[in-house]
């Protein structure tokens, strides 16, 4: 349906809907539920939405239904009681590893963002058709339940995505694929996102791969094949999270108090977090993707193509700089598999409807200065006007403040509707009004600036220009057969 144009002042935008088929949902809820806990495992193609209980915070309040689509992809959706006539489409982090979609992983993200069903908001999330990367087909599993959501519900009267962690580059995805001018969404909130796209969003784990193998010689071992650490870990390996842990603790002693490590140990640690910049509190989970999600990348997605590199970077910190760089492992990438996880992941900045992002200063996962590589890419793209960031005072990567997320989403509602850009001064004032209700705390900084991303992570030849994929590169490489990432 095509949408009347916004004067040009106006970044945001309103659209006419037809009224949400309130009669069917009334209908459906009625209908006896089942345990939205126990999805059938069995592949199950749902031509519509089957109703289910809702997570216990919901239990009441809502009417939740799960199904899978054509593409194997669970899903689950919720439609509160006072449904004010509007969705948010939710994208999820990670990536899982699995190989085919979770059934439970929906379910666990409508749990968790609970608070903006209970803002009067429709929910549906998708669990995505398989584990394992792949950006544009987790965007389109994400634009894919929002159609079903529409064939059982009808249009709401206004559609938001919301993204967070690696959901977030999704989320943003989703927003320059789907979101032009008369497209579905009205808008999208982007929490604690990965915003930094495939190419240049992990080079700080290309980083710590090569690091801690140089202090570790663990990851091989000597006595253990070899293989260029750009895998991740070699494809027949049968190496475990717990091995994975294991072989951590033995050369840093990251899980025992420092009074107990040895003097190498703590060197070793020292070193390692100096040099990368990674907390010591998620280093093991930063390792855990620079292994085994390094191997999803390049063995299952691009056929054993190295996209990572480190040639010209030094690394700093240390108590021996010189010692490391000359004995660090040095790779560069192959130009098409470069090309290939860039034309997935990465973002141009294509963004024609209001972005809110709320980001944690201190996220140890997706560091802030994830927000400042994604401004850059708006900025390099002349869309910045859609973009409004707000910062808070948390030390976590996806537990932040209920009262923040529904303040967020309702700042995100009221920019749509009146066109008014909020500042994030205007945001934190209005979070006071949702903790009086949810009692979570609002820790906002509004002044905060995150420093660049080259600040925290090592650029590349060629990196300090955003966005790291224009939307011309885009439109070029769309037309090389087999392009990307396949779903």
């Amino acid at each position: 349906m095509d949408r009347p144009r916004t004067p040009a002042h106006l970044i945001g935008r309103t659209r006419r809907r037809r009224r949400p088929r309130l009669a069917l949902v009334a209908g459906l809820a009625a209908v006896t539920l089942g345990a939205l806990v126990n999805v059938p495992s069995a592949r199950a193609n749902t031509a519509q939405p089957t109703p289910a209980d809702c997570p216990a915070g919901l239990a009441g309040r809502a009417t939740c239904y799960t199904g899978q689509d054509a593409n194997g992809a669970y899903y689950a959706m919720a439609v509160p009681k006072k449904w004010n006539g509007s969705l948010v489409v939710h994208a999820h982090g990670g990536p899982d590893l699995g190989e085919g979609s979770d059934p439970e992983r929906s379910v666990a993200d409508l749990d968790r963002w609970s608070v903006m069903v209970d803002q009067g908001y429709a929910w549906a999330g998708s669990s995505y058709r398989r584990g394992g990367y792949g950006t544009r087909m987790a965007a389109a599993d994400t634009e894919n339940v929002r159609r079903l959501f529409v064939s059982a519900f009808g249009e709401p009267r206004r559609t938001y995505l919301h993204g967070q962690s690696w959901g977030g580059d999704v989320a943003a995805k989703a927003v320059e694929v789907y979101g032009g001018p008369h497209g579905p969404y009205d808008g999208a909130l982007l929490t604690d996102g990965v915003l930094a796209g495939g190419s240049r969003g992990y080079d700080y784990r290309v980083d710590l791969r090569v690091v801690y193998q140089y202090y570790c010689k663990n990851l091989p071992r000597p006595s253990e094949p070899s293989y260029p650490l750009w895998q991740g870990l070699r494809p027949g390996s049968t190496l475990t999270t717990t091995g994975l842990r294991a072989r951590l603790q033995e050369c840093t002693g990251y899980a025992s108090a420092p009074q107990e490590r040895t003097p190498q140990q703590q060197r070793n640690l020292d070193d390692i977090l100096a040099v990368t910049k990674i907390p010591e509190r998620t280093l093991e989970s930063h390792l855990r993707f620079a292994v085994f999600t390094f191997r999803d990348i390049v063995h299952n997605r691009l056929g054993d193509r190295n996209p990572f590199g480190n040639q010209g970077v030094w690394y700093s910190g240390s108590h021996d700089d010189k010692a490391l760089n000359a004995g660090v492992e040095r790779f560069a990438a192959d130009p098409a598999a470069a090309r290939d996880l860039s034309y997935d992941s990465d973002l141009t900045g294509k963004v024609a409807l209001p972005v809110l992002t709320l980001h944690a200063i201190d996220d140890p996962t997706a560091f802030v200065e994830h927000e400042a590589a994604y401004r850059a890419t708006l900025r390099g793209a002349h869309r910045d006007r859609y973009l409004v960031q707000t910062f808070t005072e948390e030390h976590e990567h996806s537990q932040l403040s209920d009262s923040e997320y529904a303040n967020s989403l309702a700042a995100l509602d009221t920019w749509v509707r009146t066109g008014g850009k909020p500042t994030p001064r205007k945001i934190a004032s209005t979070c006071a009004a949702f903790d009086r209700v949810y009692a979570t705390g609002c820790f906002y900084d509004a002044g905060f600036h995150p420093s660049s991303y080259a600040s925290r992570v090592a650029a590349r030849p060629g990196g300090l220009h955003w966005p790291a994929m224009t939307a011309r590169q885009e439109r070029a490489w769309s037309r090389v057969p087999g392009v990307g990432i396949a779903p």
